[in-house]
């Protein structure tokens, strides 16, 4: 599987690197893209990534959405929501396309959910943003990750690697999945919520 990890201003980088390295421990190519192409991007605390590509919502396998991070709490609905803006058309391309699985990490969702695209889905986000995601139509549930068909999200900031780890036992299996675990020396932990 071939997975997009999108990038954009203000990200969060533990959400966007933890599932990132985690899909390449299982086998998986992955590349960190951005809605204009490559750049250098910044992230909400100082620390900048080079997206080496355009997020293309055409191509088969993944697309991921991290949330986002500031110094400042009350900033992380601005950064999500010009996320939003930015992300609209091509993640409701990525939605619409068969063939193709969209992730989120935290407040990735949020930023889906704002643009318009997660009403009557079910999903999850940080425990400080349930309300929030609800408040857009999504059916918010408290769980580690939640499946929702081609959906597949991810609550807080350290779920990443947990995102990441169920993923790979999706697409390679379980005896997969473990070697990565015992690789980083994490244990997967929480409910994995299915809408099914």
């Amino acid at each position: 599987m071939f997975a997009q990890v999108v990038l954009f201003d203000g990200f969060d980088p533990l959400d966007a690197i933890g599932p990132y390295e985690t899909l390449l421990a299982g086998g998986m190519r992955a590349e960190l893209v951005t809605a204009e192409g490559p750049r250098e991007v910044e992230s909400g605390i100082g620390i900048s990534l080079r997206a080496t590509a355009r997020l293309d919502p055409e191509r088969d396998g993944l697309v991921l959405v991290p949330g986002a991070a500031a110094r400042e709490e009350d900033e992380i609905l601005v950064l999500l929501a010009k996320a939003a803006t930015t992300l609209a058309e091509p993640m409701r391309r990525a939605l619409d396309r068969r063939g193709l699985t969209v992730a989120t990490v935290c407040g990735g969702s949020l930023a889906l959910a704002m643009a318009g695209l997660l009403g009557g889905r079910t999903a999850t986000t940080n425990h400080l943003g349930l309300e929030v995601l609800a408040s857009y139509g999504v059916t918010a549930v408290p769980a580690r990750i939640v499946v929702d068909g081609d959906l597949v999200t991810a609550s807080g900031v350290t779920s990443g690697v947990d995102l990441g780890l169920w993923l790979v036992e999706r697409e390679s299996g379980s005896r997969k999945a473990f070697e990565v675990e015992q690789v980083f020396a994490h244990e997967r932990r929480g409910t994995v919520w299915s809408a099914a």
